[in-house]
């Protein structure tokens, strides 16, 4: 192993210790809904309310949005983590994802939340690109506990 895979590596590992939630960025591609799961997503700004993803450069969604289009965030609940793995390339044979529209953008049914947001800036960052976005709609959806992400693994919110 030479010194780039290990810090490559230990730069995963250490970055894994940051506990996360987890979302599916929903899209419109080629007329049908798409999805892909992140955890590189945050609140930039309050105002004006601007959101952010950190999405890989080879990703399909980075080929079909594009400034000015809109997609949406989905924070999955405990309940949701078989979508996650689903969005992440994981594919469940025969899974009924149930997406309704806002604004014209997908968005995951039974989701803990939503946000529609229109792209403004796309800033290239290394092998990802950053996709920041006014939010258009917020939907508070479901009461229920959040799916969190640690260290490669899921895991629950124990707080009361």
């Amino acid at each position: 192993m030479n010194n780039a895979q290990h810090d490559a590596e230990k730069f995963r590992r250490v970055m894994g210790r940051f506990a996360t939630g987890v979302t599916v960025v929903t899209y419109e591609r080629e007329n049908h809904p798409a999805g892909m799961t992140a955890n590189a997503f945050l609140s930039v700004s309050l105002e004006p309310q601007l959101i952010l993803v950190s999405i890989k450069n080879e990703s399909r969604f980075c080929k079909h949005i594009k400034q000015g289009d809109c997609y949406g965030v989905n924070f999955l609940t405990e309940q949701q983590e078989h979508l996650s793995g689903h969005f992440a390339g994981r594919t469940v044979e025969g899974l009924d994802v149930v997406m309704n529209k806002v604004q014209g953008v997908p968005i995951i049914e039974g989701s803990l939340a939503h946000i529609v947001a229109r792209v403004v800036q796309i800033h290239a960052a290394g092998d990802h690109q950053l996709y920041i976005a006014e939010v258009v709609e917020l939907v508070e959806a479901e009461q229920a506990r959040p799916l969190l992400f640690f260290s490669g693994k899921y895991g629950k919110l124990n707080a009361a």
